[in-house]
């Protein structure tokens, strides 16, 4: 346990000496607002993940079998703009080698997009289905396509199946070193936070409150980057 919350700790307020410098903490923020986001989507937008594709995928296989309630149209919608976000991503994470910077550069452009969703569902109410889902699509698959470049171990931001399956597989009683298990609970913690708040405002008719959160999380996220994000930072390079 005293290991755990050690962890834990050092994920939220890393040492200055930490490898990855002040990324954790804002991973976990992107974090939250990926449960945030998928909330929305899923149940706002016709049940479609924006965020994780794995769900997404599968959803389409059930919509083309013809289950109820899902689209396959929204679903390759959706797959189309993270595919088209990750490209945008994988470009700026080739041309910014500090990685503070390129979390600035890309959170402050999804926070752009998020914006840009919220006040589209705040002013359509309703039958702008698709116009979100492209918006936070493009969104979430920049958030993706950086978070693989930044590359902060047990914070990827979206999907959570590996991070679950090392607190088991390389648990001290799976014969492990239970490396990280504080960052990695704390991770799947900030997207249950995510989700239930993006939950509760969706089931309560506040679809574009719940983005205007979301888009708040990110704008937090962007600033603080750009203001921890000195030049020469010793955890600016990427990890190799």
């Amino acid at each position: 346990m005293r290991a755990l919350l050690t962890d834990a700790l050092r994920t939220l307020a890393p040492p200055r000496t930490d490898r990855h410098g002040p990324l954790p903490p804002l991973m976990l923020l992107l974090t939250v607002a990926t449960g945030v986001v998928d909330a929305v989507s899923y149940l706002g937008l016709g049940h479609v993940f924006v965020a994780n594709m794995t769900g997404n995928v599968v959803f389409l296989g059930f919509a083309l079998a013809g289950a109820p309630g899902l689209s396959a149209v929204n679903s390759l919608v959706s797959l189309a703009a993270f595919l088209a976000g990750a490209l945008v991503g994988g470009r700026l994470g080739s041309r910014t080698a500090h990685r503070g910077r390129l979390l600035a550069i890309a959170t402050g452009l999804q926070t752009a997009l998020t914006i840009g969703a919220a006040v589209t569902a705040a002013l359509a109410d309703g039958g702008a289905d698709y116009a979100l889902i492209v918006l936070l699509g493009l969104g979430m698959g920049l958030q993706n396509a950086v978070a693989r470049r930044i590359a902060v171990p047990d914070l990827t931001t979206t999907v959570l199946t590996l991070t679950l399956t090392g607190i088991a597989a390389d648990s001290t009683a799976a014969g492990g070193a239970a490396p990280r298990p504080g960052r990695r609970i704390l991770s799947a913690l900030a997207m249950l936070l995510g989700g239930l708040a993006g939950a509760a405002l969706v089931l309560h008719g506040q679809l574009a409150t719940a983005l205007a959160l979301a888009a708040l999380l990110l704008l937090a996220t962007a600033l603080a980057a750009h203001r921890v994000s000195a030049p020469d930072a010793h955890w600016a390079p990427p990890t190799t």
